[in-house]
């Protein structure tokens, strides 16, 4: 795979500290003081300053970074939102310079040449750019100027401007493990990672070793992700992806001369729909991010739903994609809760192509191309999703609510969804973090015992009617059979009412709690929950529930 270089130019960087973390306590109305994290999976990616004085480091898991800060607020990853609240700092930047390229959202790449001489200095344009920016967007940045990519991203986070010519010895003494500030995207970075940790161990730790290796032998033993972390540490320029857009957003729409109540009757309509927007988008040269899908009822209803799309997508297979998104949103609505055929009945259908970028313009890995097993992957789910449906394949993220179970909203794959209930909320009474790491599709049942054997349960004070001491939690599938043979108390198997095949009890070594939960008592859908979180001797700590006066588990702790 070949690596895109260029000649190198003088660049000037403008770069924002934690953005990710900027950007979510911007929207969660935190103060800049507060210490704060984005956590992203398992880990956390995004340390603020009072958080990182406090011990927290990128890559820990919640529970760590939690121990080490107890007033740390965890934020959610929201790549969309980094980008677009990046955006302003782009615009404040425009105002100083004209060109500017958004590597991503927290970086700003800007020629430093032409900008300076009519600053009068680099240092004049440094300054007139970080001013901008305070002004503007209300946030601190900081400006680097060199020759080179890695250089002046190096010198940015310093505030450095090193003089022209001087990239290369600003680089040698250098630790290896610089090239991650380089990648422009988390896949990249991990890539890059791995890479630093094989040369690390290979005893290569500065960028001055690296760059003594001969280029053949790199290329044969790393790929091109080695030749490329070897050119950025000689100064060379390699071209990372614009993200930044301007373009505006492209529709496609039809109006139905009768009202249409029955989905085989739109299918023509959404291959229609769904062909006039490719071709909209190919005769404009750009691809989109996500699209719009909007339909008018015959009571003059409006139905929007939102669904996610590969801006890389071949042009035919694109309009392929989008039909069968575009047909699982409509008849979805015909089919839906919708009180009577009148309330369901279109009359009007369109498709709005969001997130419009120019063709060649996607998010493409440094080292050249755009990924071909990201587009597999991509193609594998859409031929999954198209044989088994949209609801077969679900992509999970958090919500608000006071239970695990509450907070986790599972929605089809590709579909945005507006979370029910907003992460933002207070949720007064909700069980305290960290949240459990895997949480039960299905509750089982569990038993919790007292010191004497006798099962625990929660009283009309929503207190403990005894310390817990024992827990007694479903055996597993394979081994029921076993234990469902013996009629003896002690092998586990409780009778033939239930059916239920217990494990052998296991002693608590904590707990914490009860927390009651009592929701929408008001109405036919009440709940009233108490939750404990209890840590096995000899096994996981496990979040249970109390409710209907027996013991559910419902989710398990790393």
């Amino acid at each position: 795979m070949s690596v895109p270089v260029v000649a190198t130019t003088r660049r000037a960087v403008l770069w924002v500290p934690d953005w990710p973390v900027v950007a979510a306590m911007t929207q969660a109305g935190l103060s800049a003081e507060r210490p704060a994290a984005v956590l992203h999976g398992r880990g956390v990616v995004a340390v603020s300053a009072a958080a990182r004085a406090a011990g927290v480091r990128r890559g820990q898991r919640r529970r760590l970074a939690q121990q080490a800060c107890p007033d740390i607020a965890i934020l959610p990853y929201d790549q969309a939102r980094d980008a677009r609240s990046f955006e302003a700092v782009a615009v404040a930047a425009e105002q100083v310079v004209s060109g500017v390229e958004i590597s991503r959202p927290g970086l700003l790449m800007i020629p430093a040449e032409g900008a300076a001489r009519f600053h009068g200095s680099e240092e004049a344009l440094a300054g007139a750019l970080v001013s901008a920016v305070a002004d503007d967007a209300g946030c601190e940045s900081s400006v680097g100027m060199a020759d080179g990519f890695l250089a002046a991203i190096l010198a940015a986070r310093t505030s450095s401007l090193i003089p022209p010519g001087e990239s290369a010895d600003y680089l040698a003494t250098m630790p290896v493990t610089v090239l991650a500030h380089a990648a422009m995207e988390r896949a990249q970075r991990a890539q890059v990672e791995d890479l630093v940790s094989v040369l690390i161990r290979l005893g290569i730790d500065t960028l001055a070793a690296l760059t003594h290796l001969p280029v053949g032998d790199v290329l044969a033993r790393f790929g091109a992700v080695g030749v490329w972390a070897q050119r950025l540490a000689r100064g060379e320029d390699v071209t990372a992806p614009v993200l930044r857009r301007s373009e505006d957003d492209i529709a496609v729409e039809y109006a139905f001369d009768e009202p249409v109540h029955r989905s085989e009757h739109l299918i023509p309509v959404v291959r229609l729909l769904a062909e006039q927007l490719d071709q909209a988008l190919l005769a404009a040269g750009m691809r989109c991010g996500k699209v719009a899908i909007t339909a008018r009822t015959q009571r003059g209803d409006t139905l929007e739903r939102v669904w996610r799309t590969d801006v890389g997508v071949r042009s035919g297979a694109f309009a392929t994609h989008m039909a069968d998104r575009v047909r699982w949103q409509v008849e979805g609505w015909l089919n839906g809760t919708a009180a009577g055929p009148e309330r369901s009945a279109l009359v009007w259908l369109g498709v709005l192509a969001c997130d419009v970028v120019p063709l060649g313009s996607e998010h493409s890995y440094l080292w050249g191309g755009i990924s071909g097993a990201d587009s597999r992957a991509q193609r594998t789910v859409d031929r999954i999703q198209g044989l088994i449906g949209p609801e077969g394949v679900l992509a999970v993220r958090e919500q608000g609510g006071r239970s695990p179970r509450e907070r986790v909203l599972a929605s089809p794959w590709g579909q945005e969804l507006t979370e029910q209930r907003r992460l933002a909320h207070p949720w007064p009474g909700r069980i305290p973090d960290p949240p459990p790491a895997t949480v039960l599709v299905a509750p089982a049942q569990a038993q919790v015992l007292d010191a004497g054997g006798a099962p625990v349960v929660i009283d009309r004070r929503l207190g403990l009617s005894a310390p817990p001491t024992w827990v007694r939690l479903e055996a597993d599938r394979a081994d029921q059979q076993a234990l469902a043979a013996h009629r003896h108390p002690a092998s586990g198997h409780v009778g033939r009412v239930t059916g239920t095949v217990w494990d052998r009890p296991r002693p608590v070594e904590a707990w914490a709690g009860p927390w009651p939960i009592a929701q929408r008592w008001w109405s036919e859908q009440s709940s009233r929950h108490a939750y404990l979180q209890v840590t096995l001797r000899d096994g996981p700590a496990v979040l249970l529930a109390f409710t209907g006066g027996c013991w559910m588990l419902d989710g398990v702790y790393d």
